[in-house]
């Protein structure tokens, strides 16, 4: 574990890095690259802003009105079996369908449960094994004209419940 984290902490520096020398050897005016790739980030999420806070009251309004919990409540037999936490089960139902959406249940599961928790390694985990499968398969088959996607949609569901069932576990282990 104090390899991981040590890997961690010196991963972001090392890139900084990297990509200052490059931009030296490239003779590129590194940080007025920067300032330009942070205006256009700034940009971003001034446009994106509006939209997080419809998906997090449309989230906070669906767990709020009983459905998700009446799912989990009739799902929770078998995680219980399976040693899956309820608390993940929302993100797990959502994370296929919605990024942003997915995103606002993680957040409130770490502000709950906090980042260093069991539950937010496993949020941390699933978030980054998972795919938001529905838009993905939706923007490929749509570039490349593809109308039969029912074994594509299996496959990517599959990758995604083992992607969550391995998180789960993986991050039980190493807790």
């Amino acid at each position: 574990m104090k390899m991981i984290n040590y890997l961690s902490a010196a991963a972001i520096p090392v890139v900084i890095l990297t990509i200052l020398f490059y931009g030296i050897k490239e003779k590129q005016k590194v940080f007025d690259c920067f300032l330009e790739g942070a205006t256009e980030g700034v940009k971003i999420v001034v446009n994106l802003f509006p939209t997080l806070i419809g998906i997090f009251l449309a989230v906070g309004a669906l767990r709020s009105s009983g459905i998700l919990d009446f799912i989990i409540d009739i799902i929770s037999p078998i995680t219980n079996l399976l040693k899956i936490p309820s608390q993940i089960l929302p993100l797990a139902m959502l994370r296929p369908i919605s990024g942003s959406a997915s995103m606002g249940v993680a957040v409130d599961i770490m502000k709950q449960y906090g980042v260093d928790t069991t539950l937010g390694m496993i949020t941390s985990v699933i978030m980054g094994s998972t795919e938001t499968t529905f838009y993905t398969i939706a923007i490929y088959t749509a570039c490349v004209k593809v109308k039969k996607i029912r074994f594509v949609l299996a496959a990517a569901l599959l990758a995604d419940l083992a992607g969550m069932i391995s998180s789960v576990i993986i991050c039980q282990i190493l807790s």
